[in-house]
């Protein structure tokens, strides 16, 4: 193994992205060592280098949805070994806030998130806590494998643990984006009937229509709550997802809702939220939940749904590029070119 790797750097005080020669991490106690087949371009990568997230550090490493091999175990690990393919957690919980001390790690309060706390996957080796690895079933290709730690487990949560989506269900998901689709694949697995996709752009809602949407719709169609309630032949919508989070995106998924109806917000802004007049909000009983981020369980259980082929995300995979190229890649991102769903570097 080479002393040093190429790696993305992103450096705080100017917001500026370099690639460089850094060393090669050795696993300390209780972590390993992993060789990155590929990790993806999220948003919240964007945030960080526009500044909408702020900096943790000084300089950081990028890239929290990988996947790769284990090329090296630090003392004290067990139940892995070198050549095992994984998916490494993308945060780890800061064993100090009263979450923690009370043992509830899955809700820490002051989560270290990989990537912004801790360095992350944009580079030939990524250092990672044993505890909260995924194993990736040998007949699942690495690249979607990649996908899982946030980009699919984000919208698996949404689906499963907030809004509780059953078989039955009428659900819509306004903003059908990488999130958006993958709420759309989601909610169709958990039973949802139909399953409606909204949003502006005809390319995305014909994807949306590729990979399962029942129905898809225009969001600026006047005519849209009507059409939603033809539909669903009056029942309006059990449960509604807003992957945009903005003002008018939430208000017309809360107005969608039947009675006892749920909203659940994935979208990140500065806004403010808007459910609607509390007379309508109220005597429906309607319901408004926000979401953010996954169980380490999760990935398993979705690493095994691809294995079993309930999920195919071959169209989830938009662009691969170069890790010499990631800058392309975040421009693409940034750009909305050819609307990707996910970009993934390849080091």
């Amino acid at each position: 193994m080479a002393e040093t790797m190429l790696a993305e750097r992103f450096y705080a005080q100017d917001r500026s992205v370099h690639l460089e020669e850094i060393p090669v991490p050795h696993p300390g106690p209780g972590n390993v060592l992993i060789e990155v087949a590929y990790c993806g371009i999220c948003h919240s990568d964007l945030s960080l280098i526009n500044g909408t997230f702020p900096a943790q550090r000084p300089q950081v490493t990028q890239g929290h949805e990988a996947s790769g091999t284990i090329v090296e175990l630090g003392a004290g690990v067990t139940g892995w070994k070198v050549g095992d393919r994984v998916i490494p957690s993308a945060g780890r919980p800061c064993l100090r806030c009263r979450k923690c001390r009370r043992g509830d790690f899955a809700n820490c309060l002051h989560l270290n998130l990989m990537a912004f706390a801790y360095d992350g996957a944009w580079a030939r080796y990524h250092e990672a806590s044993a505890t909260g690895l995924t194993m990736i079933p040998d007949n699942v290709p690495m690249d979607q494998a990649a996908l899982l730690a946030d980009a699919v487990s984000t919208p698996y949560a949404a689906v499963v643990h907030t809004a509780q989506v059953h078989m039955g269900n009428a659900v819509a998901v306004w903003g059908v984006g990488g999130v958006g689709t993958h709420l759309v694949q989601l909610a169709k697995v958990a039973g949802g009937v139909p399953v409606i996709a909204i949003d502006l752009d005809d390319e995305v809602l014909a994807r949306a229509k590729r990979v399962g949407a029942d129905h898809v719709l225009r969001s600026d169609d006047p005519e849209l709550m009507s059409k939603i309630e033809d539909l669903t032949h009056g029942r309006m919508i059990d449960v509604a997802f807003d992957a945009v989070g903005i003002k008018p995106t939430l208000r017309a998924a809360v107005e969608s809702l039947d009675v006892n109806g749920r909203a659940v917000s994935l979208g990140l802004s500065g806004q403010d939220i808007d459910a609607g007049p509390f007379m309508d909000f109220n005597l429906q009983r309607k319901k408004v939940f926000g979401h953010l981020g996954y169980y380490g369980q999760d990935i398993a259980i979705l690493a095994e749904m691809l294995s079993y082929h309930r999920l195919d995300l071959s169209e989830s995979i938009s662009e691969v590029v170069p890790l010499a190229e990631v800058e392309r890649g975040i421009a693409d991102l940034e750009h909305h070119k050819n609307n990707p769903i996910r970009i993934l570097v390849k080091p």
